[in-house]
């Protein structure tokens, strides 16, 4: 096989490895490689390495998705993160629904040029050629490392497609390595969802074939094992059978459902097998999973590791620190959490917030499940760093009346603007370092053990084996130290016992979902898949999924933010805080013993001094002001080709929904 490859070599993904700066710098030119790299083992390790990097070098936010683009708009169009309406088209209400070609999702990349850019085809290309030379120019090395570099190659290529579906729906497959022709065998024909799908579990399950059940911790920690491969075909599957792709998802019999099962089932007896696990046996321990830096959790059956040096331009440093710490802690303002996020999270008890259960939204903090203290930092909450552990955050406003300017102003506490009562903490670490926050090296998962756990919960609950599905909802719960009650059913069923049909049961995991990969990057995967924004799409024909699982559509809600302000108001030519007297003996700790008591205490402080108000503006609002509301429509849960894709390949057809080159309504049915 000759022929010349351009590679531009690179390192990182979601391992460290030994490649060094120099070299990094060489490779920025574009230097030419052919083929004779791979007769050469550590030549062959950076060529690895490079396609890790091509994957997950933006991959240093865990709201940030989608394999080599790595944005966080996926995010941003949920209900965990409000502020974006604006700038986010698909979800814009006063935007013109976009259905022409020019309007498609730009994801799949362009035509290759002379030069070498990371798309989806570039990567797909990679892994076919890593595969290819490992049984050509690479016979003559160690059969062991020929493995795992072919595993981790069908791995990444299996990962590539999944992105490419979860866009598309169907597209081209392509699996061995073409010169650049325009002959018509090139033109590969746009295959269907199914015919994907088929080849991403077939890659998938190639590489648990090939790839060992752990790596060498102290160098290879973070690549692809035999049960990460096995856990996402569990989550592939899952995909397959919901709503989106899978008109006939209200049988319980459907055979997608039945495989989705299998998959999870062999997939957690497999990672059994192999060490992975839930990760310790309280909330404390749950908030201390999410602050490892670099090191060996069992829990984490993918992970992004992260570098907290400056010095190396391959480093991946973790952005999440910056974007959630507040401005008084030398972060970037903080992430506000919506009213509707604050009020999500089940009481102590496990049930829902609802006033008959006794919740009050005005003193949020009170008697909430134990994951809820470590996913929100607020008011009188100890959020430490490395300088201060035991440094407590305070985020209100007050108002000063300014006697010499006859003027009324706003003064926001250590300048801290942020728009909501409550703002994210978690996967934060305590050990943080505030001057150098944007360097953090905290580890992110992408896939946890958790997850697993939550997927076969949902296929029992299509299935409709609904025992099963409260067995493993169970789990999760029990975990972080939520009490199982005199139902033994750790309040998941709302006081009821047991559930009181799949429908029940499968909202019941997508609710628990939200909870527990609460800001992991998961949430607008569920409601695409689900369709939630409308409970229906332009190619599904079954049942109003919102209709049958009891659940509000999203389209025409709004995210809310408030702040919490001192009742007093300070005047005079001299402003101050009106509470700096007042407020030092409060200090609430989740990993205090007497944090019930400090919770009682906080509830009594903010009785006393402060009162809650609305925003100014809206948290989503138009340039108008006035307030906006979430609109997502049917033909956005799969998005259409764009008119370059079109241009430069006319064999395919455009996707329903969408307008092809010519004006017409595309055909392609992603169902199929």
């Amino acid at each position: 096989m000759k022929y010349k490859l351009l590679y531009l070599i690179l390192f990182t993904g979601l391992v460290l490895t030994g490649c060094s700066d120099n070299f990094l710098k060489e490779a920025q030119s574009y230097g030419k490689y052919d083929e004779s790299i791979f007769a050469n083992q550590t030549e062959t390790g950076w060529f690895i390495d490079k396609m890790y990097y091509d994957y997950f070098y933006g991959f240093n936010s865990p709201i940030k998705t989608i394999v080599g683009l790595y944005s966080t708009d996926n995010t941003y169009c949920t209900e965990e993160k409000g502020g974006t309406i604006t700038s986010l088209n698909q979800i814009n209400g006063n935007q013109v629904t976009l259905t022409n070609a020019a309007d498609g999702n730009a994801y799949y990349g362009a035509t290759m040029t002379s030069t070498v850019t990371a798309n989806p085809y570039t990567r797909i290309r990679n892994c076919n050629i890593l595969i290819s030379e490992m049984d050509d120019t690479g016979k003559g090395l160690p059969t062991t490392f020929r493995n795992t570099a072919k595993g981790q190659a069908y791995f990444l290529r299996a990962l590539q497609y999944y992105d490419l579906v979860r866009i598309y729906g169907g597209v081209p497959i392509d699996t061995v390595v073409y010169i650049a022709s325009t002959d018509a065998s090139t033109q590969l024909p746009r295959a269907t969802t199914t015919q994907c799908v088929t080849q991403i579990v077939s890659d998938l399950k190639m590489a648990a074939s090939l790839l060992p059940t752990s790596w060498t911790a102290s160098t290879d920690y973070g690549r692809f094992t035999k049960g990460a491969a096995l856990a996402v075909i569990s989550r592939v599957l899952l995909t397959y059978a919901s709503p989106l792709f899978n008109n006939d998802w209200d049988n319980s019999s459907n055979q997608r459902w039945k495989d989705a099962l299998a998959a999870g089932l062999a997939a957690k007896a497999e990672c059994d097998a192999d060490g992975y696990g839930l990760y310790g046996s309280s909330a404390k321990d749950w908030a201390t999973m999410f602050a490892m830096s670099n090191t060996v959790n069992k829990e984490a059956i993918m992970v992004q590791l992260c570098n907290s040096s400056s010095a190396s331009s391959s480093a991946v440093n973790n952005g999440w620190e910056n974007t959630i710490r507040l401005t008084s802690q030398g972060g970037s303002g903080g992430l506000a959490a919506p009213k509707e996020m604050i009020d999500l999270f089940p009481l102590a008890n496990g049930t829902r917030p609802t006033v008959s259960n006794g919740y009050v939204d005005s003193l949020f903090f009170l008697n909430r499940d134990p994951r809820f203290y470590r996913t929100f930092a607020f008011n009188g909450r100890v959020w430490g760093h490395k300088a201060n552990s035991s440094r407590v955050v305070w985020s209100y406003r007050h108002l000063f009346y300014n006697t010499s300017k006859k003027s009324t102003s706003i003064v926001y506490t250590g300048n801290n603007t942020i728009n909501s009562p409550a703002y994210v903490c978690k996967m934060s670490s305590s050990t943080a370092d505030t001057t150098a926050i944007q360097y953090s090296g905290t580890q992110i998962y992408e896939y946890r053990y958790a997850e697993l756990l939550l997927n076969i919960a949902e296929c029992y609950a299509a299935t409709g084996d609904l025992t099963n599905c409260l067995s493993y909802l169970k789990l999760i719960r029990a975990r972080v130290g939520v009490p199982a009650g005199t139902l033994g059913d750790y309040g998941i069923t709302n006081g009821a016992g047991s559930f009181a049909d799949k429908y029940a049961a499968i909202e019941a995991c997508l609710y628990e979902r939200r909870i527990e990969l609460a800001y992991e990057g998961k949430r607008f995967w569920d409601i695409q898949r689900w369709l939630l924004y409308s409970g229906s799409s332009t190619a599904s024909t079954g049942s109003n999924t919102c209709s049958k699982l009891g659940l509000t559509p999203i389209n025409g809600t709004c995210r809310t933010g408030n702040y919490w302000q001192t009742k007093t108001m300070i005047s005079g030519t001299t402003d101050s805080d009106p509470l700096a007297s007042v407020r030092g003996s409060i200090s609430v700790n989740p990993d205090d013993a007497t944090f019930q008591t400090e919770l009682q205490n906080l509830a009594t402080f903010y009785k006393t001094y402060l009162v809650r108000v609305k925003t100014e503006s809206p948290m989503d609002s138009y340039s108008s002001g006035s307030q906006a509301y979430i609109k997502w429509n049917p033909n956005y849960y799969i998005w259409g080709l764009t008119s370059t894709i079109l241009s430069n390949n006319t064999w395919l057809p455009q996707t329903i929904g969408w307008n092809d080159n010519s004006g017409t309504n595309g055909t392609f049915d992603y169902t199929k």
